[in-house]
């Protein structure tokens, strides 16, 4: 949670640059036409001037990861070369399929670069593509998880005489530790990662969103970590190399329920399709037309939305003003609104929830994103030509205002070099400077400095990561208004006992920060909180609405007090959206972005698959935002203004829909817990009370493998059960004979027992498994902190290394205005007097007041 829209001044929506997608062939001005215009009036100066113009990425091996990093810097004009085999990349194969069988996955993740044939059977293949990597800024290595018959290279050599290569290595798992080696889809990996088993009807089976998510966040994932080492290159320093672990990416989704239930206990179960622990009700309902996605956290939009819908009973009963007393009665509270929700439409409710400051928001299906003419016209939905198709699909989330990604593109063919590639025979694309050296346990952000204005998840996820990576990181709160994930409760014995100290989350999203306290409504606050930014290189705030602009901090004040600031607004749907002034959270940004429409079964209703799905989503690409930006400003001295938009963030996620819908204009397809290319797939009863295993064959060999392992050879054996399509018409049968296996046996033997023949499978962890899981012991990524207040208590590691271990957590989060002699003495000169008078009048201080 913590997507609180900010709303600086409007800004005027750009003209959009494509038709209604209601009508898949576009009019009779076609797409490619339209993309020439735009090109012949822009876009070829962008393609040579984007922010990572100077940079060449080469992508080897298969892994959506991969592809989505080096996408996202083909985004910004950097000229990727994608190497394949004479076979293409696996991932051209992979559904939902366009009605010209190109897949729509593939195009997302990879419009805007270049492809190079290189064929393994050739004498000079290695030779050839060790050429092409020596000649490169940034080496992305998908090997690990597919190698896709890339030819053998060797790194460590390549390394040695381009020391300032970037390297990312991707893996499911790691190297090393007890899953080192599983073989693993998506969907398992989600599974183990606690994604899935909180999700569904209490009685089971869990459900879950089909695929292509940890390659999202994975990708960006990769993508901080080579933006970051771009950054530090620029000051000389050699390339840095990395590991990359998919499994762990996923877990920045998990986080926040891992130390909850740290701190509260084995609390939290499945409680029905839309139900989450620990707010109720945060879900999706049926209305009069379309369905609508409601949040009510705090006990004002509890009472907002009970006189809404004129339950006075339901408002005035104590029992039911926090959400621990509502929990208890989902079911008869319930009964009392749903009814009631259907007078109206999920638009009209949508303009009542805004009157009321309720986050609520209609629940589009992939048809009105298609439609949708403000995501069109803010780049987040862009035009594509894959072969001689026509269509639309995601664009990039980081909406930076002076220097914008790409809008669209084509999808290369296997081989084909785009028009903005340049083949470059000698050098690298790096900057003047020596080869450089990195300074044992220096970070890439060292020397960076950060104001952060940040509450709840997204953003302090975003600063944090900057400050995990080296960044110095000021945290302001007001001692009148603290971040308000340190609790909402401004009762006394709260206040007073101070108990917001004791806040899990707050202090795992809190790391490595220095926190001071300013109240900005006093002018001696606000010229203090300016004077900070002078000097800074990045600030970020998620307050809501105009809250910055009216305090007289808004980015065309700032930018003439430090022209090279970069300054990120994180709202929820955009500062130039007409809803700007709508309320979110984290759950709002996964309801209004069309991924609960594509999960679950036909005629179901939509399903949400976490609690507050967009918070790490866009605090990630806040990250990824600021990075982009900070490089720009480092080489040119501009900062700029960043319009990043939370509910944009979470489109991704349905991309490939939206791509095969604005070709065809066809109805989904849901899968349910079924996959469209791997038979069998689905979440399968263990044995004892509530234990699932997610089990997936993704070839034929390993159908075969499982298919001897429980006990049926005869479908082992059986040619005509070969292939996918053909084991599809007996699904319901193979289901049951996997099921009658795995109930038998405990869920983690399960597992053991499936890898052990190569098949992946992942057990259905709760967040609480996590804190005990034997493979994140051992690769340390639970890493214990002491804070006052609390004691000794885990954190969780980046799951992006330089090494084999994590880098270490240098601090813990600050108490309440712990730091503020330290900064205002060091940074801004201010005497012990003058730090006392400000004490002495509330413009600082270490304790709450209520």
């Amino acid at each position: 949670m913590g997507s609180i829209p900010l709303s600086p001044p409007r800004i005027a929506a750009q003209t959009s640059l494509i038709g209604t997608a209601a009508e898949p062939r576009l009019g009779a001005t076609s797409l490619r036409q339209l993309m020439g215009d735009f090109l012949s009036i822009g876009v070829k100066k962008e393609l040579s001037m984007g922010v990572l113009s100077h940079l060449r990425v080469v992508e080897i091996g298969s892994s959506a990861a991969t592809s989505y990093c080096a996408r996202m810097f083909a985004d910004f004009g950097a000229d990727v070369q994608k190497v394949e085999s004479k076979a293409g990349d696996p991932l051209r194969r992979s559904p939902p399929l366009t009605p010209g069988d190109h897949s729509a996955w593939f195009a997302f993740l990879n419009f805007n670069k270049s492809s190079i044939i290189i064929d393994a059977s050739v004498p000079n293949a290695a030779t050839r593509l060790t050429e092409l990597i020596e000649h490169c800024d940034i080496l992305v290595d998908g090997r690990d998880v597919d190698p896709a018959g890339c030819p053998p290279i060797d790194i460590a050599s390549i390394r040695q005489r381009h020391p300032r290569l970037i390297y990312l290595e991707a893996s499911w798992f790691g190297r090393e530790g007890p899953y080192a080696g599983f073989a693993a889809t998506d969907s398992t990996v989600r599974a183990l990662a606690g994604l899935i088993k909180l999700v569904g009807p209490a009685e089971g089976p869990p459900l879950h969103a089909p695929d292509f998510q940890t390659g999202i966040l994975a990708g960006l994932w990769g993508f901080i970590a080579t933006a970051s080492s771009v950054v530090g290159r620029l000051h000389g320093e050699a390339g840095r190399s990395w590991s990359l672990n998919i499994f762990e990416s996923s877990l920045a989704l998990s986080e926040y329920l891992m130390f909850e239930a740290f701190a509260r206990g084995d609390v939290m179960r499945r409680i029905g399709i839309n139900r989450f622990w620990p707010n109720f009700p945060v879900g999706i309902y049926p209305t009069k037309k379309g369905w609508l996605g409601l949040s009510t956290v705090t006990p004002g939009q509890w009472r907002a939305f009970c006189d809404m819908l004129d339950l006075a009973e339901l408002r005035d009963d104590p029992a039911l003003a926090f959400n621990e007393g509502r929990l208890k009665h989902m079911d008869q509270i319930e009964r009392q609104f749903v009814p009631r929700l259907k007078a109206l439409t999920a638009q009209q409710w949508f303009a009542e929830g805004l009157k009321r400051k309720i986050p609520m928001v209609p629940v589009p299906e992939i048809s009105d994103l298609v439609q949708d003419e403000e995501k069109k016209a803010r780049g987040a939905i862009v035009p594509i030509v894959i072969g001689r198709e026509e269509g639309l699909t995601v664009g990039s989330m980081q909406r930076l205002t002076l220097t914008p990604p790409r809008r669209g593109g084509s999808v290369p063919a296997p081989g084909e070099q785009q028009h903005s590639a340049h083949i470059r025979t000698h050098g690298s694309l790096t900057g003047p400077g020596s080869s450089g050296c990195i300074d044992a346990g220096r970070q890439p952000l060292h020397g960076t400095r950060v104001i952060d204005f940040a509450m709840g998840w997204a953003g302090p996820l975003c600063t944090r990561t900057l400050a995990d990576l080296g960044a110095d990181v000021i945290k302001i709160e007001a001692i009148q208004y603290p971040d308000w994930w340190r609790g909402v409760d401004r009762r006394s014995g709260y206040v007073d006992g101070q108990i917001y100290e004791m806040a899990q989350c707050f202090c795992i999203m809190n790391r490595n920060k220095r926190g001071i306290t300013l109240d900005l409504k006093r002018p001696q606050g606000l010229a203090l909180a300016k004077r900070l930014l002078a000097e800074a290189d990045i600030v970020v705030g998620n307050y809501s609405a105009d809250v910055l602009p009216r305090l007289g901090l808004g980015y065309d004040v700032l930018k003439l007090v430090n022209p090279r600031l970069v300054m990120m607004s994180m709202s929820a749907f955009g500062a130039s959206s007409v809803h700007r002034d709508c309320r979110a959270y984290g759950s709002t940004l996964e309801q209004g972005s069309g991924l609960p429409s594509v999960v679950g079964s036909a005629d179901k209703p939509p399903v949400m698959s976490h609690i507050a799905f967009g918070d790490p989503v866009g605090g990630l690409n806040g990250c990824a935002a600021v990075l982009l930006a900070l490089i720009h400003a480092r080489n040119t001295g501009q900062g700029q203004f960043i319009d990043l938009a939370q509910i944009e963030c979470m489109i991704p996620f349905a991309a490939p829909w939206i791509t095969v819908h604005s070709i065809d204009g066809a109805p989904l397809t849901k899968y349910g817990a079924r996959h469209p290319q791997f038979v069998p797939h689905g979440c399968f009863r263990c044995a004892g009370e509530d234990n699932w295993i997610m089990i997936a064959a993704t070839d034929a060999a390993m159908w075969q493998r499982l298919a001897i392992l429980i006990g049926r050879p005869d479908w082992a054996s059986n040619a005509l059960l070969e292939s996918a399509e053909a084991r599809r018409d007996i699904e319901d049968l193979i289901e049951a004979g996997i099921e009658a296996w795995t109930h038998t046996r405990d869920a983690d033997h399960a597992m053991s027992e499936l890898q052990g023949a190569r098949v992946a499978a992942g057990v259905a962890r709760l967040p609480i498994d996590l804190l005990k899981d034997r493979h994140l012991a051992s690769r340390a990524f639970l890493q214990e902190v002491e804070r006052a207040f609390i004691g000794s208590h885990p954190q969780p590691s980046m799951p992006i290394r330089e090494g084999a271990a994590p880098y270490a957590i240098r601090s813990a989060a600050p108490t309440l205005g712990q730091h503020n002699r330290d900064v205002l003495r060091e940074l801004l000169g201010l005497s012990d007097a003058e730090i006392a008078q400000l004490a002495s009048e509330n413009i600082i201080g270490t304790a709450m007041v209520s």
